[in-house]
C-alpha cells in the first residue's frame, strides 16, 4: 500500500515538474519576442523552415513509399499468376506484405521529422503481443492456417474426412476450411485443429483402387465364379486395364509434369482387375474384388457394380448364403 501511494505522488510530482517547465517555456518566449522581435522573427522563420523542409521530406518519402508498395504488390500478383500459385496463399502473402511495408514506410516518415521512433515501436510491439494473447486461438489457427497452405494436403474441390467431417472441400483460408458434407451442409475446421488431425484425402491422386467383397453360398464352382465377376468387373469401360496408355491417360487428367515428379503419384502401369478366394467363413464363402478406376469415377463404379454383382451372379448359378437354420423332423419308432 505504502510503495502504490509512493509511485503515485511521484507520478504526481513528475505532472507538476513538467506543467511548469512548459509554463517556464512559454514566459520565455514571451519575454523573447518582446524584448528582441527581429531576433524571435528570425529564429521562428528558420525553425518553421527547417520543420517545413522535415515536413516535405517525409511526405515525399511518404508517397514514394506508396508507390514502391504498389509495384510490390503488382509484382507479386504477376508472380504468383505465372505459377498457378493456390489463390489463398497468394492473397495472403500480398497482404502480408503490404501491411508490413505500409508500417515501414510511416515509420520512416515519422523518424523523418524528427520525432523519435524508439517508444512508437516499443508500442507497437506492446500492442502486438497484448493482441497475440487475447488471439492465441485465433493465432494458432493462423499458423495451422500458414501450414495447410505450405504443404497442400488438399485444395479446394477435394473430398476429404478430417476431424469427423466427410465432405468436400469449398474454401482454404488463413484460419479456417470450409466442408460441404454429402448431405449439403456447411462445416467450418479451424486450420489449428486440422493441422495437428488425422486427414484423409480421397482426391489426393488421380487415380484409385476398388474394392469389393463378394460372399457366395458353399458348395459353388470357385473358378466358374471368379470368371462371372471378373466379366462382369470388366463390362465397365470406366474400370482401367493392364494395357491402358499411361501418358495418354495422364493428358486426359490434364496432370501436370511437376505432379508426376512427386512421391507416389505417378504409376507406370495398372494392375489387371483381381479376384480371389479371401476367407471360408461359417456361412458362406467371401471373394476379394479388386480394380483401378479414375478417382472421379470411384463411387459410380463402386455402387455399379456392387448391383451388378447381387443382380448376375444368381442368374448364373452362384447364389448369396444368409443365416439359416435347418430344422429335420426325426420320427420316434
Amino acid at each position: 500500500m505504502q510503495n502504490y501511494a509512493l509511485a503515485a505522488a511521484t507520478q504526481e510530482e513528475e505532472r507538476r515538474l513538467t506543467a511548469d517547465s512548459v509554463r517556464q517555456g512559454a514566459r520565455h518566449m514571451v519575454e523573447y519576442a518582446r524584448t528582441d522581435p527581429e531576433g524571435f522573427r528570425a529564429v521562428f522563420r528558420d525553425t518553421m523552415l527547417t520543420f517545413g523542409l522535415k515536413v516535405l521530406g517525409a511526405l515525399a518519402i511518404f508517397v514514394i513509399g506508396i508507390f514502391v508498395i504498389r509495384l510490390v504488390k503488382s509484382g507479386l500478383k504477376k508472380l504468383f499468376a505465372r505459377r498457378n500459385t493456390e489463390p489463398t496463399i497468394a492473397s495472403f502473402v500480398t497482404s502480408f506484405t503490404s501491411i508490413s511495408l505500409t508500417i515501414l514506410t510511416l515509420v520512416i516518415s515519422v523518424s523523418t521529422l524528427g520525432v523519435d521512433t524508439t517508444s512508437l515501436a516499443a508500442l507497437l510491439a506492446a500492442g502486438g503481443l497484448a493482441v497475440g494473447m487475447a488471439l492465441s486461438g485465433t493465432v494458432q489457427n493462423f499458423a495451422g492456417g500458414i501450414m495447410l497452405l505450405a504443404f497442400k494436403p488438399f485444395k479446394a474441390g477435394d473430398l476429404i474426412e478430417a476431424q469427423g467431417i466427410l465432405g468436400k472441400v469449398v474454401e482454404v483460408n488463413i484460419t479456417a476450411t470450409k466442408v460441404l458434407t454429402p448431405d449439403n451442409r456447411v462445416v467450418i475446421l479451424p486450420n489449428g485443429a486440422l493441422s495437428n488431425g488425422l486427414i484423409q484425402n480421397y482426391n489426393g491422386r488421380p487415380l484409385r483402387r476398388i474394392e469389393w467383397l463378394v460372399s457366395v453360398e458353399y458348395g459353388v464352382d470357385a473358378t466358374a465364379c471368379k470368371e462371372a465377376i471378373l466379366e462382369i468387373v470388366n463390362s465397365d469401360p470406366r474400370v482401367l486395364q493392364e494395357d491402358t496408355d499411361m501418358k495418354q491417360l495422364y493428358k486426359e487428367l490434364n496432370i501436370s509434369a511437376f505432379q508426376l515428379s512427386t512421391v507416389n503419384y505417378r504409376m507406370d502401369a495398372i494392375p489387371a482387375p483381381f479376384v480371389a478366394l479371401k476367407s471360408l467363413n461359417a456361412n458362406d464363402i467371401t471373394f476379394v474384388v479388386r480394380a483401378w478406376v479414375r478417382a472421379n469415377d470411384y463411387w459410380d463404379v463402386f455402387f455399379n457394380l456392387q448391383e451388378q454383382f447381387y443382380t448376375e451372379l444368381p442368374k448364373q448359378g452362384f447364389g448369396f448364403a444368409y443365416p439359416h437354420v435347418v430344422v429335420k423332423n426325426i420320427e420316434r419308432k
